[in-house]
């Protein structure tokens, strides 16, 4: 009996049921305050607060914003590319998306092996000519009367050569700043793959009500940065193979370098088309003052054609931005950010003015019907 007892299962001990009595609390904590006013001002202080860790965080962070910003523009390049191939290929958005970045990139390769030998040698003598030029001009100025400090016009005149050497030496393939284009390029086609993705994202952590008013506001966005695109892109076109061909015709040298350098500089609006005119007429003296005429002709064709038919044709389907303004602007982005700002100044404008004029629509009463 003994061993049958200890042979047998001990039997599980039932777990006791505890409650727990709730705690009253009567005496206010820390986080309670009752007046309601004091409520209100305290929401108030920390949506001030929020504001302002939220501008120190941009100004810290602005660089990396930037970045962002210029996947955007050209996550918008591709999709208007797509839209536009989509008229006349009825394929998917994938499949269309997909044709444009190869077309891009088989035209970067056709440049690079065909043309890219050839440039790299235009471009490391070009600062060699237009130093030259510019020595030759201050003599000539010095020989009629002129008071020029020539130390101090040689020491600009480096600087400026500088940064021209910089530019020809990105276009001849030291590309400066390839770490910021590659992530810009990730960026781009991340946002033109999947477009809705990120912007149901960012429309879930608005409040219900401000969500169909940021669709409509981002939709209005997207359309005028495409169209600014598409109207930077054609006159880019115009401008670089019009100057290539029109130079190379009465035989101007490095004109291939001239047109590809006038066709980039022309993403630069009021920027860079005078600086663009100003290499070509350097070049041009150096064949004599007839070549430099006409490449001052061959200027001023190609800016008329482009200010007076591309841009206003375009800008009808645009923002309609004040030339002062984008100007200032690009001032003041390419002093805090380099080449960068100065790149994203423009597209950075549109969409700031349709933001406001957004916002003005929705804050304008409606007419009264009566």
């Amino acid at each position: 009996m003994e061993e049958a007892a200890q042979s047998a299962p001990a039997k599980p001990r039932r777990a006791r049921k505890t409650t727990v009595e709730p705690v009253a609390v009567t005496n206010a904590g820390p986080t309670d305050f009752s007046d309601p006013l004091l409520r209100a001002e305290i929401k108030r202080a920390a949506v001030w607060i929020g504001m302002a860790v939220l501008v120190g965080l941009a100004i810290y962070l602005a660089e990396p914003l930037l970045v962002i910003f210029g996947g955007m523009v050209f996550a918008a390049m591709i999709d208007g590319g797509a839209r536009l191939l989509g008229r006349v290929l009825p394929a998917p958005r994938g499949v269309r998306v997909t044709l444009v970045l190869l077309g891009a990139v088989l035209f970067m390769a056709w440049v690079s092996m065909f043309a890219g030998n050839q440039i790299a040698d235009q471009a490391a003598a070009l600062p060699a000519i237009v130093e030259a030029q510019v020595m030759r001009g201050l003599d000539w100025l010095q020989a009629n009367g002129a008071r020029i400090d020539a130390k101090a016009v040689e020491g600009i005149a480096e600087k400026l050569l500088g940064g021209v050497g910089q530019l020809t030496s990105a276009v001849g393939g030291v590309l400066g700043g390839l770490t910021t284009a590659f992530l810009v390029m990730v960026l781009g086609i991340y946002f033109a793959a999947e477009p809705q993705l990120y912007r149901r994202g960012v429309a879930w952590m608005l409040p219900q009500g401000e969500r169909e008013h940021f669709a409509q506001t981002t939709a209005e966005m997207g359309r005028t940065l495409r169209m600014l695109m598409f109207g930077r892109l054609v006159g880019m076109l115009v401008e670089g193979i019009g100057t290539w061909a029109m130079l190379a015709i009465y035989g101007v040298p490095m004109a291939g370098l001239l047109g590809l350098l006038t066709g980039l500089l022309a993403f630069l609006p009021n920027i860079g088309a005078p600086i663009s005119g100003l290499l070509m007429v350097l070049v041009g003296f150096s064949g004599g003052v007839d070549m430099a005429i006409y490449c001052v002709i061959v200027y001023v064709v190609v800016q008329t054609v482009d200010g007076n038919i591309i841009v206003p044709m375009i800008a009808k389907k645009t923002a309609d931005l004040a030339p002062a303004l984008v100007l200032g602007a690009q001032l003041i982005m390419g002093a805090l950010f380099g080449i960068i700002g100065l790149m994203l100044a423009d597209p950075m404008v549109a969409m700031i003015k349709v933001a406001l004029e957004r916002q003005s629509q929705r804050n304008t009463p409606a007419p009264t019907k009566g």
